[in-house]
């Protein structure tokens, strides 16, 4: 074996190709893929049309530095993905991967304010305390996965977090709507604690991905943040690399509350897998500043902009579009949403939540305290092995509950999924639920 795989201690299927949903291995298995690999195949696999256009790309220049070249297909696919997103934004930074999105948006919020001001102390960046952004030691800064970030604590330069909003486990003992949002409210205590000046975005997943497993937030909290972002001159910033291109029923997930953010950062289903690729998308206030500054944001990596990953990013949103994969989205999540109460009634499960194709829940030792499994236990991924013998996947999340314990799942099929092959697979899921708990038991 030469390449270093995730986890040496494990030995992984060996996958030949893909069709659609499914997935087959060297071993002529089927698995029908309910997590879009890591909620991120949004629409399906061996899309020749995509794959045609990557490849008409390459032959025709795969590479072109954006610091001497720029080409049309650059343009063209910026075009596309600004035609989706929401109004008032204006400029596209491409990037290679989500990790790089946010990366990317932190520093652009941070320069924006020295090329607004001329000079500015704000350096920080509040995030949350289940947050996830990336594996960059910047972007593990402001994130607040303990398990990500333990080993490279040393190195990390920390930022400032406030609490999740969580209402299963409300981390302020309260229940919504009496409790006044107080998860949205704490961001103004923190700004007031930290200093505004120090302070230049709030950084936040619309629903919260793999740290949590699809928690949504309450109705009124993006506006609330928005309110509180503007009230100190803050940036907004949604991390929609796992939620944004549809995958929640709207383009992008902050839709659903009708807020605005300053920065978008977009990965994962842009692409859809076709072509390592992503996007930092900003409004024309944040683009303004840099050009009417230095002309330049300090922040690039070779690959950046890449036509045959720009192709990639045209052809799926093309696809994307004209099969109105977003609306899809939205009808395969009200069947998801019917099959919620068979999953909550299933044992060991205490909460089910989230919209459009990215639901999660949650594992728990006893439904009535909200017990979670012990760490040692690894309850999600033995679910999670469990659905692969069984002939499909689900994405397994850990750490929620206090920084160490707690079991989620979450389920994201491609947003191609149909109504019967969405129906297959959420009885294959219920059945699963019902077989791993006898498992558990024994």
């Amino acid at each position: 074996m030469y390449v270093f795989p995730r986890n040496f201690k494990r030995e992984f299927p060996k996958i030949t190709h893909g069709d659609g949903i499914y997935l087959f291995d060297d071993k002529g298995n089927r698995y029908l893929d309910g997590c879009s690999g890591a909620v991120s195949a949004n629409i399906g696999y061996g899309n020749k049309g995509v794959a045609e256009a990557i490849f008409d790309q390459i032959c025709k220049i795969s590479f072109a530095h954006g610091s001497i070249w720029d080409t049309e297909i650059n343009e063209i696919a910026a075009r596309k993905i600004l035609n989706i997103a929401p109004k008032g934004f204006s400029h596209v930074w491409y990037v290679n991967a989500g990790s790089e999105s946010t990366e990317a948006a932190i520093k652009m919020a941070h320069q924006y304010f020295l090329e607004r001001d001329g000079r500015s102390e704000k350096h920080l960046v509040i995030g949350r305390n289940n947050g996830y952004h990336g594996s960059t030691l910047g972007t593990l800064g402001i994130g607040g996965n303990v398990n990500r970030r333990k080993l490279f604590m040393t190195m990390i330069k920390d930022h400032p977090k406030i609490e999740t909003h969580y209402c299963y486990r409300c981390p302020f003992n309260k229940q919504y709507p009496g409790c006044g949002l107080e998860c949205a409210r704490s961001l103004e205590e923190k700004i007031n604690r930290v200093g505004a000046q120090y302070v230049s975005a709030f950084i936040a997943e619309p629903i919260i991905g793999s740290t949590a497993g699809a928690v949504v937030a309450p109705p009124e909290y993006w506006e609330i943040v928005r309110d509180i972002c503007d009230k100190y001159d803050i940036l907004l910033i949604a991390d929609e690399v796992m939620t944004g291109v549809g995958r929640t029923g709207k383009n992008f997930c902050v839709e659903h509350w009708g807020v605005t953010p300053d920065i978008i950062a977009s990965a994962k289903g842009l692409a859809s897998c076709y072509f390592p690729a992503g996007a930092t998308i900003c409004t024309q206030k944040i683009a303004d500043a840099f050009a009417n500054g230095s002309g330049i944001f300090a922040h690039s990596h070779t690959f950046n902009g890449m036509p045959a990953a720009s192709a990639a990013i045209s052809a799926v949103l093309d696809f994307y579009t004209q099969n109105d994969l977003c609306s899809n989205a939205a009808k395969m999540g009200k069947i998801i949403e019917r099959y919620a109460p068979a999953i909550l009634e299933c044992e060991y499960v205490g909460d089910v939540r989230g919209k459009g194709l990215m639901w999660g829940f949650e594992f728990v030792k006893d439904k009535k305290t909200k017990e979670p499994f012990e760490k040692t236990k690894g309850v999600g991924t033995k679910f999670r092995d469990f659905c692969i013998r069984r002939g499909f996947t689900v994405y397994p999340g850990a750490s929620m509950v206090d920084g160490v314990n707690g079991d989620n799942i979450i389920i994201a099929p491609p947003l191609i999924i149909t109504e019967e092959q969405i129906t297959d697979f959420l009885d294959m899921l219920v059945d699963a639920l019902r077989a791993f708990a006898k498992e558990l038991q024994g």
